[in-house]
């Protein structure tokens, strides 16, 4: 089944390659910051015409033309709207009447207030897929309030698994809150809706919170503390840096090795590649944790005896499961990611490609991130707003 949903309005492609599996499926976003922008920036990487709406007050035409430093907005177009605004409202429900869905990150009940909420665009639109994305979700007691990755981290528990043992938890950047549990969630959450109103169903809103999402990235480590496999201090377990054959290790010039040699014969090729342990250390039995205090410092004076690279040399290419930590400028240029064209340059930024990768529908990065309201004409006219309409919302205000 063809799960596409297409506009005969819905914009040429821009130049640079595929089309992608969302080709023809056109969604509005409500521009906003994190995980919002995100989950517009998966959608349209794998095809989707995306219409970011941002703030007429943010328009420097003077940019135009220009590729935008924020790369989390690629691959948009852009319109600059006063949100609050009689006109600028019409504007975006135009938009809407003619998209499959929209994405929106403010809190609670701020686009009702807009007159833009889900019962307002349904009206114009009963088969939009309406997206939400915030930290606690659209109910329950702290709904209402401010937040941002970290807090919705701590409450899951998540946060308090991260770190070493002893110490305190340690923010896992906002990976895993924001755009794993959150924006992630919600793009996968708007494919998901959109199948099923191509299969007949009706428009509906998709409620995506990161407190949701990151509680179901914890599904494992729940299961595994009922199989009596995990204990609840961080910092103790196979796979939060409390197993010395699953952790980091400095080795001599200051730089770090990841060792991931969770199993037996994988542990086996790192002990026969290494020679471990040095003269003067013992090898304790791995599997009793007890041991393990003992086994990583062992493992810690053998690997600061070469430099990272060294280690690689000899560890890299083998099922010892060992890889140098690189920095964000180094990754790039590693031979195995650039193999596969992990990274790519467009627009003269360097930047992570699209995944994951279709063969049938292969996506590629279209459009440089857009300076606000540089398509403003241009996709209103699509949504069939006269020229003459056009203009006389410039001059109120309600579009730039």
């Amino acid at each position: 089944m063809d799960v596409r949903l297409s506009h005969p309005d819905a914009g040429p492609p821009a130049a640079g390659g595929g089309a992608g599996p969302l080709a023809g499926v056109r969604v509005v976003e409500l521009a906003g910051i994190g995980p919002g922008p995100f989950t517009a920036m998966i959608l349209a990487d794998l095809g989707a015409d995306v219409i970011r709406v941002d703030r007429a007050t943010d328009v420097d035409p003077s940019a135009f033309g220009t590729p935008h430093p924020d790369l989390l907005n690629r691959g948009r177009r852009s319109v600059a709207v006063d949100l609050k605004s009689t006109g600028g409202r019409d504007a975006v429900l135009a938009l809407v009447g003619r998209a499959d869905a929209l994405v929106e990150g403010f809190r609670p009940g701020v686009t009702e207030r807009l007159g833009l909420g889900p019962a307002d665009c349904h009206t114009v639109n009963p088969r939009l897929v309406y997206g939400r994305m915030t930290g606690w979700g659209q109910d329950g007691p702290l709904a209402p309030y401010a937040g941002h990755d970290i807090d919705y981290l701590a409450l899951t528990g998540a946060l308090h698994g991260i770190g070493r043992s002893g110490e305190r938890p340690v923010p896992p950047l906002n990976l895993l809150g924001d755009f794993g549990g959150g924006g992630m969630m919600l793009a996968l959450g708007v494919v998901s809706a959109l199948y099923a109103v191509r299969a007949g169903a009706p428009g509906q809103v998709v409620d995506a919170a990161v407190v949701d999402g990151v509680a179901v990235l914890s599904t494992q480590v729940h299961a595994l503390r009922r199989l009596g496999l995990w204990q609840d201090p961080r910092g103790v377990n196979l796979l939060d840096g409390g197993a010395p054959f699953y952790d980091t290790y400095e080795c001599a010039d200051g730089l770090h090795l990841a060792v991931g040699a969770l199993e037996s014969r994988f542990y086996a090729e790192l002990v026969r590649r290494t020679g471990f342990p040095l003269p003067g250390d013992e090898a304790p039995d791995r599997d009793d944790p007890a041991n393990w205090p003992a086994l990583r410092a062992a493992w810690a004076r053998l690997f600061r005896t070469r430099t990272r690279d060294e280690w690689t040399a000899l560890l890299g290419s083998s099922d010892a499961c060992v890889a140098p930590v690189l920095d964000w400028r180094e990754a790039p240029e590693h031979p195995h990611l650039a193999a596969r064209g992990v990274f790519v340059e467009h627009a003269g930024a360097t930047q992570p490609a699209p995944a994951p990768r279709f063969t049938g529908t292969p996506t590629a990065l279209r459009r440089p991130p857009p300076h606000p309201g540089e398509h403003t004409d241009e996709v209103l006219a699509e949504a069939g707003i006269a020229a003459d309409r056009i203009t006389a919302l410039r001059a109120a205000g309600a579009v730039a």
